[in-house]
């Protein structure tokens, strides 16, 4: 089975979700027209990143009835889509968050597990905290969202290989951050690397949409990826420019590089959790959140 993909790597109008959108339906009407079958838009393609007061004038619901997802579901029944965006539950609590939407249903929401208070960073004070990493099913087989700062730790994309996702599929509005001698930020170098490894360990296509621009003194490097199971390059989009970049997978290479490499069928999971339990009731604190 092959899947067709279509990065969206995108800049966004802070707080301006009514262009945000337009610019959405645009671009998931220019993968369509090229036979895309998935169209993937960064972390908070929505509504832009910094925030901050605003999130509570920009948050939605998902839900089928809210004018914003209802344009979303009508124009994932040819295409799906991953969207980004701040959701607010009926609680009035805030989420920084990724829906899948396919054939007009919402199929999963994921909600930021890992939210950055260091350096530049104030996410924690704007939202809550999500409490899941659960992979699930599509139309294409297993999957699963990570945001950001969740793929910074390694329990995460491990949670969804248990959970049996073959497709990883990465949002981010990274800030480019730090020099190297190479053509790119050290930043967009890190985050290059760590997929490229988290594919190769987990025998999984990671699937990475970073967004572009600049926003209240941010700067978004863009250099979206994709890799296949075997830790190869798939393809990379441009740094620095909005663009929509396609790619193939041939989702049998997940079989070719189990049978190689059965690292996902020898996993010991009963000693990893045992082993945790140990180290959890060791010290408490580091239970966390």
């Amino acid at each position: 089975m092959k899947v067709k993909l279509a990065l969206a790597q995108i800049k966004t109008k802070l707080g301006v979700v009514e262009a945000n959108l337009e610019k959405h339906l645009e671009f998931i009407q220019r993968a369509g027209a090229e036979g895309s079958d998935l169209i993937i838009f960064p972390e908070l393609s929505l509504t832009g990143y910094v925030l901050q007061d605003l999130v509570p004038t920009v948050a939605h619901p998902a839900k089928g009835d809210d004018p914003v997802f209802k344009e979303l579901l009508a124009a994932s029944k040819n295409i799906d889509i991953v969207v980004g965006f701040a959701e607010e539950d009926v609680r009035n609590r805030f989420y920084i968050s990724s829906a899948y939407l396919s054939q007009g249903k919402i199929v999963h929401v994921h909600r930021k597990v890992y939210l950055p208070t260091y350096g530049l960073f104030d996410e924690g004070r704007f939202f809550a905290w999500g409490d899941s990493v659960a992979a699930f099913d599509t139309r294409f087989g297993r999957a699963g969202i990570l945001i950001c700062e969740d793929f910074w730790h390694t329990s995460s994309p491990y949670l969804l290989w248990m959970d049996g996702a073959d497709l990883f599929l990465f949002t981010s509005a990274s800030p480019g951050r730090g020099l190297t001698s190479a053509p790119q930020l050290s930043t967009a170098q890190w985050v290059e690397s760590i997929n490229q490894a988290y594919a190769s360990i987990f025998t999984s296509f990671v699937i990475h949409s970073n967004r572009v621009g600049y926003e209240d003194g941010l700067h978004f490097w863009g250099g979206s990826t994709v890799f296949d199971p075997n830790g190869e390059l798939v393809v990379k989009a441009p740094l620095e420019e909005e663009a929509l970049t396609f790619c193939e997978l041939d989702l049998n290479q997940l079989h070719r590089t189990r049978a190689r490499l059965p690292l996902l069928r020898d996993e010991r999971t009963a000693l990893v959790q045992r082993e945790l339990t140990r180290i959890l009731n060791r010290d408490g604190s580091r239970s966390g959140r």
